[in-house]
C-alpha cells in the first residue's frame, strides 16, 4: 500500500533577519559602511524552530497577534522566503494569496493586468482567456476593465487579484488575511469560492485574526508567538487559547 505523503512538511524552519542600527539616507553611504565594515546590525530571529506537517484535504488555522511570524512562515512555504535553518517540502501546485494585488503594474487596465497578474502566477495566456469573463465577472470590477489600476481603490485591486488567484484549483492554497477583501457581499462570495476550493480536497495554510472563521473553515491550528509554536490541535482548542490570550490583552 502507497504511503500518503504530507502536502506540507515543515520541519525545524528558523528564519534570521539583520535589522540595521542607524539610519542610512543613500546608497553610496550604504557602499561605503559596507566596504569600511562599520554597517551594524540586530540580530531578529523571525521564526525559530517551527515544525508541522499538513496532511492533503486539511485545512491548518495560523493564529497570532501582529509580529508573531505568520506571515514570515507563510512567505517560507510558498518558497518567496528561503529559511536560514531547516527544510520545507510541498507535495503539489501551490497557490499563495499572500498580498492580493501587489504585482499589478498601476499604469495598466484592470483587463490588462489580468494578463500581467496571472503570468506571475505561472498561468499562460490560453488559460487567461479561458478564464477572463470569469474573472470579471467574480471580481464585480466590468465598468472598469479598461480603466489604469492606479485609479482603483485598494479594495478594488484585492478583489481583482483574488478573482485572478481563485481561478484555479491548486493542491495547496496559502490564504494571509484574503476573506477581509471587499464589502459584506464580496466577503460572503469569497468565503464561499473558498469553500468550493475545499470541497476538491485541496490543501488550505489560512492566516486569519478572526476566530469564527478559523472554527469554521479550518480542521486543525497552530498559534505563533514571538517566531515559536506555543499551541497546536484542533481548530476549536487553538481558537479557544488564542481568545483567551486577546481577552487578557484587553
Amino acid at each position: 500500500m502507497k504511503e500518503t505523503l504530507p502536502a506540507v512538511k515543515v520541519e525545524n524552519v528558523s528564519v534570521l533577519f539583520n535589522l540595521n542600527k542607524e539610519k542610512i539616507d543613500n546608497l553610496k553611504e550604504y557602499f561605503i559602511k559596507l566596504v569600511t565594515r562599520k554597517l551594524h546590525y540586530t540580530e531578529f530571529w523571525a521564526l525559530t524552530d517551527v515544525s508541522f506537517e499538513i496532511m492533503p484535504g486539511e485545512r491548518l488555522g495560523v493564529l497570532g497577534f501582529n509580529g508573531a511570524g505568520k506571515s514570515t512562515l507563510l512567505k517560507v512555504v510558498a518558497g518567496v522566503l528561503k529559511p536560514t535553518k531547516g527544510s520545507v517540502k510541498v507535495n503539489g501546485v501551490i497557490a499563495p494569496m499572500l498580498e492580493l494585488g501587489a504585482g499589478f503594474d498601476m499604469n495598466y487596465t484592470g483587463r490588462e493586468n489580468i494578463y500581467l497578474y496571472g503570468a506571475t502566477m505561472g498561468y499562460s495566456r490560453k488559460f487567461i482567456d479561458s478564464k477572463i469573463d470569469e474573472i470579471i465577472e467574480f471580481s464585480e470590477l466590468q465598468e472598469f476593465m479598461n480603466v489604469p489600476v492606479k485609479n482603483y481603490s485598494s479594495g478594488m485591486r484585492a478583489r481583482l487579484g483574488f478573482s485572478i488567484a481563485t481561478a484555479v484549483c491548486p493542491e495547496v492554497l496559502i490564504l494571509d488575511e484574503v476573506l477581509s477583501v471587499g464589502d459584506a457581499k464580496f466577503k460572503k462570495k469569497s468565503e464561499a469560492k473558498i469553500k468550493s476550493m475545499f470541497d476538491k480536497g485541496v490543501t488550505v495554510i489560512f492566516v486569519s485574526h478572526n476566530t469564527d472563521q478559523v472554527r469554521r473553515l479550518c480542521t486543525k491550528a497552530i498559534l505563533i508567538e514571538k517566531g515559536k509554536i506555543t499551541a497546536s490541535g484542533t481548530a476549536k482548542d487553538v481558537c479557544d487559547i488564542y481568545d483567551e490570550k486577546v481577552n487578557k490583552k484587553k
